[in-house]
């Protein structure tokens, strides 16, 4: 069963200035340490950091909080799962939304292209509805 779906469209340029802007503090608020590591590894880090931005966010609108309600943007991590497939890693608030909602599983899918990237979340799970718990 379909619980939460979200999706969220961000420019790549946003991401870049915000990363220039404020290095440390914008990407440590954001990303987790692995995140972080992986995107500084990339080609165009840009584009890494700006598809799992877009990415948090659609998960944030799948449960329908937002970054409120004690959630944190490290709260939902980006991580590469087997043969790649990103996968998202929830913990803290989110997590105990999860538990909360019966969310078992989080797809997530993004992409980038033109100066833009897109991130998608579709919760599935049990059958309690999220308006009920938030």
């Amino acid at each position: 069963m379909i619980i939460g779906v979200g999706i969220d469209l961000v420019k790549v340029e946003r991401i870049e200035k915000a990363l220039r802007k404020w290095p440390d503090a914008f990407s440590l608020r954001v990303f987790t340490q692995g995140e972080i590591d992986y995107c500084i590894s990339q080609k165009n880090s840009a584009l890494s950091f700006a598809g799992r931005f877009a990415v948090k966010e659609a998960v944030m609108k799948a449960f329908g909080t937002g970054h409120s309600g004690g959630v944190k943007w490290t709260d939902a991590e980006v991580v590469r799962g087997d043969g790649g497939k990103p996968v998202v890693r929830l913990t803290g608030r989110l997590a105990e939304l999860a538990a909360e909602t019966g969310v078992r599983e989080v797809f997530i899918s993004f992409s980038h292209d033109a100066g833009y990237a897109v991130g998608q979340a579709i919760l599935t799970g049990g059958t309690k509805k999220l308006e009920e718990n938030i």
